[in-house]
């Protein structure tokens, strides 16, 4: 009778420790968010990854632990000289639930990450074209941190930044989409797209180099480009992009390198976790030089007679 009065008390606990697993979109202030997938909770190996507000990797969750309905978690960062450090404690527990939180005395709230049934399936028509640049000014974008000088300007039609400056971020919102820019690096160049103002589009100086999930074309962290089709720098370059849900296509100087791939949550340019909206583009900006000429979005809709599908 004690066992299984002890077994029946337990039950409860188990529950509550599995509701942690899943991916959960994090708001951590105005500007930034996080994201964490949990698997195995509720039984002895726990696991996952994690989305930081601070260095953006897709972290492999290295230590993890549910006590007393407390989930508590951080990861290995690697040093120099092949060392690493580990990050700080999260700790979060779920309370109406959504995830409640705090990491070095600053609490943060998560909610379940949306279903998105949108597909790439052909069912889509383009929109009018709107271009997001008019070749004149900034008109359109605002700063991403308003406590940032912003230093961009537009010279001979072209929109350029002097780092270090914040990044900018679209005024108009959009949800599916195909996406036009062409863009300008100098050598040793790092910047960014984000769509949404969620899932990052490297730019970066890698002409000649293996194709890596943090290189040119990549979903930054998560998916490497198939081939690297970089130009030297001080060349134009273009991105043909498409997102559809979370179906992303990437095309770099002509060359499909992303091919229908899914975007599974949040990379670390995410200004916002709200991952059911509609949301901005961001140009990054706030460490390395990039110039745009061109930036133009073609929102896409279901054809007619097909229903439009939305997260829920």
């Amino acid at each position: 009778m004690r066992f299984l009065l002890a077994f029946t008390l337990a039950l409860p606990l188990l529950a509550a420790d599995s509701d942690f697993n899943g991916r959960w979109d994090i708001t951590t202030n105005a500007r930034r968010a996080m994201w964490l997938e949990v698997a195995g909770a509720g039984t002895a190996k726990p696991s996952g990854y994690f989305v930081s507000d601070h260095g953006g990797d897709r972290n492999v969750i290295d230590h993890i632990a549910i006590e007393n309905g407390e989930l508590r978690f951080s990861f290995d960062r690697p040093g120099r000289n092949g060392a690493t450090t580990q990050s700080p404690e999260y700790r979060a527990r779920i309370v109406n639930g959504k995830l409640e939180g705090s990491v070095n005395n600053t609490n943060w709230t998560g909610v379940r990450a949306p279903v998105i049934t949108d597909k790439d399936d052909g069912s889509w028509k383009e929109g009018k074209p709107i271009p997001l640049f008019n070749g004149k000014d900034t008109t359109g974008w605002t700063a991403l941190n308003p406590s940032v000088e912003m230093k961009w300007t537009v010279q001979d039609g072209v929109l350029r930044n002097a780092p270090p400056t914040t990044d900018i971020i679209s005024t108009q919102k959009f949800w599916n989409f195909d996406l036009h820019v062409d863009f300008r690096i100098v050598e040793h160049s790092n910047s960014g797209i984000g769509l949404r103002g969620r899932y990052e589009i490297q730019i970066l100086d890698d002409y000649g180099k293996p194709p890596n999930s943090h290189g040119a074309a990549a979903l930054y962290s998560r998916f490497a480009p198939t081939v690297n089709a970089s130009k030297p720098p001080g060349e134009w370059q273009s991105y043909d992009i498409r997102l559809i849900g979370r179906t992303l296509t990437v095309v770099h100087n002509g060359k499909k390198v992303l091919d229908k791939v899914p975007v599974d949550g949040l990379t670390a340019i995410a200004n916002n976790a709200d991952e059911a909206e509609p949301g901005p583009f961001i140009v990054q900006g706030d460490h390395s030089y990039v110039e745009i000429k061109s930036f133009v979005v073609t929102p896409l809709e279901k054809h007619l007679g097909v229903p439009l599908q939305r997260p829920r």
